[in-house]
């Protein structure tokens, strides 16, 4: 298969138009007419997945996480984001990236993530143009199960990380409707309080905003890491080309832990506060 031929499937999944406009979703890097027999998923370009891509001989890298967010003059080879471009060229690999247009689809990050929990959807968090698409996910539980249990339903859902799984509110609150957003969620706060939901699952909740929707009786919050939270998308995103290609592509949904923090370290001293 071309390379135009697996961007037009990843482009009717999640179509670029449906992007947020300060985002740059697309192809980064590679010619469309190159033939494509492998592609490699993940959440993050970053030196290892992109070293990944190349070591099980991936033409394309797909990527959820834009590598050129922010506006560039120009890729040097001597810059960090500059040299996996030059990588991925020289090694005639292409990258692609899709963002907030695979956060708003239908099935999409936030339907990954609510699935791996093991949420039945209902709809949207907060409903796009279409209805049935746009931001984060509301879903149900089979059976109501206190806040400490569902908590740790979501840290074993999804890979570990040195932050883990933190949740605020009652343990003992019964749990059943659920709100998802994967990624950073905390500007849809007021959004999960608004759908009367049981509890709020996303990732890189701030101190302020966190303790006050608690504060004012908002759903209990589950903050789990960024990357924890979207990398359920990759296998999404792996299954719809699988489907598309039957076997002509072979995808593979990159092994290599991408979340920033690498130590955690908790108080030994005696005491402490209450």
């Amino acid at each position: 298969m071309k390379l135009a031929d697996v961007i037009a499937v990843l482009e009717s999944a999640y179509p670029p138009k449906t992007a947020e406009s300060w985002d740059a979703v697309g192809l980064v890097c590679g010619d469309p007419e190159e033939d494509v027999t492998r592609v490699l998923v993940c959440v993050d370009p970053t030196s290892s997945t992109v070293d990944e891509a190349l070591e099980v001989g991936a033409q394309l890298l797909l990527a959820h996480h834009p590598l050129l967010l922010r506006g560039v003059n120009g890729v040097p080879a001597d810059e960090p984001k500059g040299a996996l471009v030059h990588k991925l060229i020289r090694s005639g690999a292409a990258l692609y990236c899709a963002h907030t247009n695979a956060d708003s689809a239908l099935p999409g990050v936030s339907d990954a993530l609510a699935q791996a929990i093991g949420l039945t959807v209902t709809g949207p968090l907060e409903a796009g143009p279409e209805g049935d698409t746009g931001i984060g996910r509301i879903g149900e539980l089979a059976a109501p199960e206190p806040l400490s249990a569902f908590a740790q339903r979501v840290a074993d859902a999804l890979p570990v990380t040195v932050q883990g799984v933190r949740a605020a509110g009652d343990p003992d609150r019964p749990i059943r409707r659920v709100a998802v957003c994967g990624g950073a969620g905390d500007s849809y706060l007021a959004t999960a309080k608004r759908a009367g939901v049981d509890a709020y699952v996303t990732a890189d909740l701030r101190h302020h905003p966190a303790s006050e929707h608690v504060e004012s009786g908002g759903p209990a919050l589950v903050d789990v890491a960024h990357w924890a939270s979207e990398w359920p998308w990759c296998e999404q995103a792996a299954e719809i080309l699988r489907s598309a290609f039957g076997g002509r592509v072979d995808v593979l949904v990159s092994t290599r832990r991408t979340d920033p923090w690498t130590v955690g370290a908790t108080s030994t001293a005696a005491g402490g506060l209450a």
